[in-house]
This record gives structure tokens, sequence and C-alpha cells, in this order.
């Protein structure tokens, strides 16, 4: 879309509903429109016709059964946090009239609550527990375009691509671990209204917040458990050795500096192991926690020379390899995103380049930088920066699936519609046991 002199802010009237209509149907239509729209929704607009989203609202949508959907509220880290979004919420969903959902990583809808006219409304539109409301499922909408933007959102009326949405307005703010960092889904305000509610994002970012915050006094509270049942057993080990968290947070060391938080394997067990950036280790399972005693006989045999990107599996994983041991975590959406951009790129990316192939606005460096922080500490050496790549002496490999519209099916970013394409086109060596292979 070319630049315009007038933005459309955020609407507060119907006048303003009307003329975002206009846009919209200009947009869609291919004319130039009278105004342009807020940045954050012509970004996303332009993340929907890369990978041609219809705007009829009639993508493929299948919900979760009921044994899957239970599995998944039963594995999701959003469950304890459950209780507090409720009850920050409650005047929202009664007062007004309003739906609350919480989706998961993959923007999957895994509860709902409030008023049962507004269940129903949204049971018309397929906003039903199991469905997914990802960008690339069914275009901009703010549960899906917030976990895109990692801020809080608001979608007002014709915001929404899909134009079975534009009677919505929807209001949403991720949910983030905050120890971690990482992403855990998206709690989310809904009602059929052709004028938005002025106070419901900052409800629901600030339900966020405090719901983030419980977490972290839980989080506090099992840190001071394990640092008191750990003390006594690391006076009496010989060399450096730290307990740490089932995520993987240290909680007290001895003969070595505290390294911070530690990317634990995917299926940590018991016995020998390799850590990023720490080498060879011995855990021993304590209650809330490991206990890492680390060989530091030296670290030449422990350099990363392999990776494995698997995407035919969900959720994907990564596996590092060295010359004596490897390991093995799982990735989240966005790390995923970022690890195929490089492929694509082996000659490195810019923090400009690698928001352009991940969110298509190559301003998002703030953004780009952060992730790429917290996937170095899940990958250690394996990466390089200025610009980022891949370490010279790493091999990568790709394992894709055999049907491109599985490949990170709730992703928007282009660097996976890209690839998507390719795969469609037969761009890749011939399907192989276990999914198409590729190595770079």
């Amino acid at each position: 879309m070319a630049p315009l002199d007038t933005t459309i802010g955020p609407a507060t009237g119907l006048d303003d509903v009307r003329r975002m209509h206009r846009v919209r149907a200009s947009v869609l239509a291919g004319r130039r429109p009278e105004a342009a729209p807020r940045p954050l929704v012509q970004a996303s607009w332009r993340r929907m016709r890369s990978l041609g989203v219809s705007a009829d609202g009639t993508a493929a949508n299948d919900p979760l059964d009921a044994y899957q959907l239970e599995d998944a509220r039963h594995t999701s880290a959003l469950g304890p946090m459950l209780d507090r979004l409720r009850t920050h919420l409650r005047g929202a969903l009664e007062d007004a009239n309003m739906l609350m959902v919480v989706a998961d990583t993959e923007d999957r809808v895994l509860w709902r609550d409030g008023p049962s006219v507004v269940k129903r409304q949204a049971d018309a539109l397929g906003f039903v527990p199991g469905s997914s409301w990802s960008e690339a499922t069914v275009g901009t909408n703010a549960i899906g375009t917030c976990s895109v933007e990692q801020t809080p959102v608001h979608i007002h009326a014709a915001e929404h691509f899909a134009e079975t949405h534009t009677v919505w307005t929807c209001n949403a703010a991720p949910l983030t671990d905050p120890v971690t960092g990482q992403h855990l889904g998206v709690v989310n305000i809904s009602a059929r209204s052709p004028i938005p509610n002025p106070l419901a994002l900052t409800q629901v970012a600030l339900a966020a917040s405090l719901a983030e915050n419980e977490l972290r006094v839980a989080h506090h509270e099992r840190m001071h458990r394990l640092r008191n049942l750990a003390a006594p057993l690391l006076a009496r080990v010989d060399g450096p050795a730290l307990a740490v968290t089932q995520d993987g947070v240290c909680a007290a060391v001895s003969s070595m500096a505290e390294p911070g938080r530690i990317e634990l394997p995917k299926d940590m067990t018991p016995g020998e192991l390799l850590l990023p950036n720490l080498g060879h280790a011995i855990a021993e399972a304590l209650p809330g926690g490991w206990l890492l005693r680390l060989d530091d006989t030296g670290t030449e045999d422990t350099a990363p020379t392999a990776l494995h990107l698997d995407l035919s599996v969900h959720p994907a994983t990564v596996e590092v390899a060295g010359p004596s041991s490897s390991w093995k975590q799982v990735l989240s959406p966005r790390h995923a995103e970022i690890i195929v951009a490089l492929v694509r790129h082996p000659e490195g990316r810019t923090a400009s380049a690698l928001a352009d192939d991940l969110f298509a606005d190559a301003a998002r460096t703030v953004t780009v930088r952060a992730e790429m922080s917290r996937l170095r500490r899940t990958l250690g050496p394996v990466l390089a920066t200025m610009p980022y790549r891949f370490a010279d002496h790493v091999s990568v490999r790709l394992t894709l699936p055999d049907d491109p519209s599985a490949l990170l099916p709730v992703s928007s970013a282009p660097a996976v519609a890209a690839l998507r394409t390719d795969l469609a086109g037969g761009d890749a060596p011939a399907a192989a046991p276990g999914g198409r292979h590729r190595a770079y």
C-alpha cells in the first residue's frame, strides 16, 4: 500500500467505523483508499495478502475434538492463570456483555467465559473452544495479531480482515512467563458492538499483568524451597555445580559464576547430558528441580557441529549435536520461524531483514533482538551475530512435512509463507521416510 497523507486512528464513533469499512473495501478491491489503516492493521493486512488468506471468512477451521481439547488444556501453562483472569475481567463480562477467551501459543481457544447470548453469537462465528484464531487461519484479529505483535492489541469492526468478523470489537493481551520470557498464550475480550469499549484494552492488559505477577510470586516460592534444599548438597560437591528449577532457572551455585537461566533438554532425565554454553554435566533429580555437576576437565569436544530442525512434528523440535553427544529442545513457534528465515538466508540477516521475514515490518528490530537473545540462550554457539546466521562450523538440516499447509500451520511469517510456496511448487527433494529432508 502506497503511503497516504491520512492515517485512521482507533475508532471512537460510528463515523470512524463507516470510514474504516470504506477503507477496507478499497484495499481489498485493489483501489487506493481515502486513508491508511493504523500501522498495526496495515502490517497485518500485508501478511494476510502474502498468505493468501480469504477475506470472506470461509477459511477451514476444524476445532479440536473433546479429547484433544482436554489434553491441550491439561498440558497448557495457562491453567494457573485462569481464575485470576476471570476475577479481574468479571466486570467486563457481566456489565459490558463481553466474552473472555484464553488461547494457547498456537492461538487455539482453550477456555471461554461470558454471558450465554455472547457465547451463542461466537458459536455462529466458529469462535468455539478448540478453534484456531491465528492470523493464518482467520485473518487479522485481536488474538492472532496479538500473538504476532506480542503487545496488547485492539481490533475493531472493519479492521478485521474477514468479512464475518467486522461486526465484532476485540481486545487482547499476550500472556508471558515472567521467569522464562516465553509466550504462553493470549487473553481476549470480545463483543458484537458497532462502538468500541474505551476501557476494554486497558482492562485486558491489566488482567494479563496481574495473572503474570501471580506466576512470579509462585516462582519465587519454588526458588526459595529449592535453594534451601540444595545448599547442603552443593556444599559437599567437589568442582562446579548448580541447582536449577525445572524450567532451568539457577537457584544456587558452587565453585562457578551464576549462569542465569539454562535451556534444559526436552526430555530431561537423570544422568549425563550436554548443555548449551556449559558443556557436559551429570544431572540428579531434586524435588522441584535438578542438581547439575559440571565437567570442568575441558570443553574442546563439546562445540556443536550440527543442527536438525524437525518441522514435520508438532510442536517443532531442534536437535543440536556435538562430537560426543546431543540434546533436543521443543521450539516456540517464533523461534522456529527465525530458524526458517536463517536457513533461507545462510549468508545472514540483519535485525531489520529478520523483522521483515517475521512480521512484514522492517521496523520491528527491538522485537527481533529480544527474540534472538532468547534463541541464542537456547542454541548457544550454534548462532553467530553481525549479521545473525549459523556459525560456520555448524551444518544445518531440515525435516519438512509432505503437506505444505502443515508447515508451522498457524504462522503468518512471510519467511514461512515463502517456504510453503516452495514446497507446493516442488522446490524440495523427494519425500523421504519421516518427511522431506533438506541439508544446508
